[in-house]
């Protein structure tokens, strides 16, 4: 029909947004301390356990093992269990496909 047009969006575009459309170059330690910088912290350490489980079930599935370090001040007067739900809201959708399992050692400046 003259004068209607119609465009397609690709898949990957429409369920991830545009920021999908930059190639991903960064590793699963990359994008972890990226996502949580929104936790502002003082000091990161990411350690990639994943070839320590390799053949494990969450290996076989693409998923790594990590350890994570994570100094914020955001964490004070935080119980362990509100400073574990942090960095995984943080990490949001890391944690359902990059990350198998997480070690997680979350700390306020003055507790180092």
């Amino acid at each position: 029909m003259p004068g209607t047009y119609t465009t397609r969006t690709p898949d990957r575009l429409r369920l991830r947004g545009l920021q999908s459309f930059r190639p991903n170059t960064l590793s699963v330690s990359d994008l972890i301390r990226e996502k949580l910088s929104v936790l502002a912290p003082e000091s990161v350490e990411i350690e990639d356990e994943s070839a320590q489980h390799a053949g494990h079930a969450g290996a076989r599935s693409g998923g790594g093992h990590y350890r994570l370090v994570l100094v914020s001040a955001q964490f004070a007067g935080h119980s362990l269990q509100a400073r574990h739900r942090m960095v995984y809201q943080a990490l949001g959708p890391l944690m359902h496909k990059d990350i198998h399992a997480l070690a997680i050692q979350a700390f306020a400046p003055d507790e180092i």
